[in-house]
């Protein structure tokens, strides 16, 4: 018994003895079936669990293993190296659309603070720049795409129909006609968003409709001559300029106002911005309505007969005028003379547009011409012949001219680059034409002429990307109740229409010192000089009088300042003159030792 105790106690200590030895000091075959996350310490003493050694090469075995495994204890697979590491590349001409300024390289060393800020700035415009651009090559990817014609065809012998055919059913759609023939012949306007269309015929008739859906807004005879038709701010109004007064409707046909200061209106022009309507009579007035307060701005007597000839600059807001005596007049509601007039044709001034960016204008006379015009240097740097001339000129979002000649409507391509020798593209419609309009955002054609009206499909006329927060097609009526809002509080003055916008940023020092200058002799001082140091009192005694005089005398120098540098400057100039006095007096007679006490003449 006693034998068979210690043999028992034998196997129990060699038990623990391989339980300790595998646990902590094990043999190269125990430590391969150990666990990758398990470490062991070299030596006779273990290692403690709770030990830094211990911690330190158990976290680094664990980020090995997650490695090897991956994420879901799966063994990764090996891939060859990225060939493109990095983020995609970003075209230079779409970064230089987004870039707005350059870069500063001339911040002296010894501005650090400067130096810092500059320096983040700009990477912070980098950014910007990069991730502008490349939002912009991802969200907008819509083009204008431009009809194109098999071998040795002329695009301008394509047939709608043809278009029709080769286009889906929604863009087939966009092509109709209206037959009016009663009531004509009619001009045309399309709202700000594209998504409505107004009608004026000229023996009364006035429609408004959603054109792409067909649905009528609403439907009235004014049983009177309509001259011109325009929308206003929104869908909601519009304006009629009838016989005799300039009416305003809304869009279910109820008159709004009758406005008498405005008679014989012929032409009409809308400002978005400024909700300004500019009209033109045929008293050769030029007037100016705020739509938002229902007022007149102002009332221009232009002195150049009858005006029938009127278009917008998009860009800063000027009307300009076509005369019978060939000039194209340029005019602000801030001035009472014409800002510019140019001499245009040798006839009369048949049609005016100007393009969206402002720079380019195109003329037609009663000379068979059509002339693109530069307004930066008002000069005319592109010259063509009609042969019947162009009685209707439209611009559209993307530059493509048209023109109408009788009851032929002629689209040409890049007017302006390039000279033009064949039209892009050509239809004929059931009678003269009256009025063109390209549609906002689509590629569509509005045509209004003696028969009704015309919507023609014109590839690449519009803007594929439209700004929602300036005109979006597609907003419900709370986003334009919003809009509407928004927009009256953003509105701009019409003190601030000029011939140059980048003007409003500069600074007229000329007149704030003349305007200084004036205040000053007005009122006997200066009220932009700094006033004099004035202690502050303060409390619990502490403000003693001698207290004050010390705190005053610490700043004195400063107030003093001015008048030490004037003096030491009156004194130097004083100075200069003695000496060339003396040397002009030693040099003709001589002076003596008693000089010194003469008294000496005042400068």
């Amino acid at each position: 018994m006693a034998s068979a105790e210690v043999a028992l106690k034998h196997t129990h200590v060699e038990k623990k003895k391989k339980v300790s030895e595998r646990y902590w000091q094990g043999s190269g075959e125990e430590k391969k079936d150990e666990a990758p996350g398990e470490s062991h310490v070299p030596g006779d003493q273990p290692a403690p669990l709770g030990s830094q050694t211990n911690q330190q090469t158990s976290a680094s075995e664990k980020k090995k293993k997650y490695k090897a495994e991956g994420r879901h204890g799966k063994k990764a697979i090996t891939r060859k190296p990225d060939p493109f590491p990095g983020s995609a590349p970003v075209p230079e001409e779409k970064r230089l659309k987004f870039r707005r300024k350059m870069k500063i390289d001339q911040v002296p060393r010894h501005l650090f603070k400067l130096r810092r800020v500059v320096a983040s700035s700009q990477a912070e415009s980098e950014i910007t720049e990069k991730e502008s651009a490349r939002h912009d090559q991802l969200l907008l990817q819509e083009d204008a795409g431009f009809l194109e014609g098999d071998e040795d065809e002329d695009t301008c012998t394509i047939s709608q129909e043809d278009i029709v055919d080769a286009v889906d059913i929604t863009a087939g759609a966009k092509y109709f006609n209206l037959d009016l023939s009663q009531f004509g012949p009619y001009r045309l306007d399309y709202s700000k968003t594209g998504r409505q269309l107004l009608l004026g015929g000229r023996r009364g008739h006035v429609a408004c409709l959603d054109w792409q859906t067909k649905q009528l807004l609403c439907e009235i005879n004014v049983m009177e001559t309509v001259n011109d038709v325009k929308w206003l701010h929104s869908e909601a109004m519009y304006a009629v300029a009838q016989k005799k007064w300039l009416y305003i409707y809304d869009s279910n046909g109820i008159e709004l106002h009758c406005i008498r200061k405005f008679n014989d209106v012929l032409r009409m022009q809308y400002l978005p911005y400024h909700f300004l309507l500019a009209t033109a009579s045929a008293t050769g007035f030029l007037q100016y309505l705020d739509v938002s307060v229902g007022k007149e701005v102002a009332a221009v007597g232009t002195k150049a007969g009858r005006l029938d000839v009127m278009c917008q600059n998009p860009q800063n807001a000027i009307i300009h005028l076509g005369h019978s005596n060939g000039t194209v007049t340029l005019w602000s509601p801030n001035q009472k003379e014409a800002l510019v007039k140019m001499l245009c044709h040798q006839g009369g001034v048949r049609s005016v547009a100007v393009d969206k960016t402002g720079t380019y204008m195109v003329t037609s006379g009663m000379d068979k011409k059509l002339k693109v015009f530069d307004l930066r240097s008002f000069k005319p740097f592109q010259s063509y012949f009609l042969p019947a001339g162009a009685s209707s000129l439209a611009l559209s979002h993307r530059g493509l001219l048209s023109a109408a000649t009788g009851d032929i409507v002629q689209v040409y391509r890049d007017v302006w680059s390039t000279p033009v020798k064949k039209p892009y593209m050509a239809h004929k419609v059931h009678g003269a034409v009256w009025g063109l309009h390209f549609c906002p955002y689509e590629d569509v054609l509005g045509v209004g002429h003696g028969e009704g009206f015309t919507s023609m499909l014109v590839p690449g006329a519009g803007e594929p990307n439209f700004d929602g927060l300036d005109s979006n097609p597609y907003r419900s009526a709370k986003q334009r109740q919003e809009w509407e809002v928004k927009a009256l509080l953003e509105k701009i003055q019409p003190d601030l229409i000029s011939l140059d916008p980048g003007k409003l940023s500069q600074m007229d020092y000329a007149t704030f010192k003349q305007k200084h200058q004036d205040k000053v002799n007005a009122l006997g001082y200066d009220p932009l000089a700094r006033d004099k140091f004035k202690p502050r009192m303060r409390k619990k005694g502490r403000s003693s009088t001698g207290g004050v005089i010390r705190r005053k005398n610490q700043v004195a120098h400063e107030d003093k300042r001015e008048i030490i540098i004037t003096t030491l400057k009156e004194k130097a100039e004083s100075a200069k003159e003695r000496k060339k006095n003396d040397n002009g007096q030693t040099s003709a007679v001589q002076r003596s030792a008693l000089d010194r006490f003469k008294k000496r003449a005042a400068p």
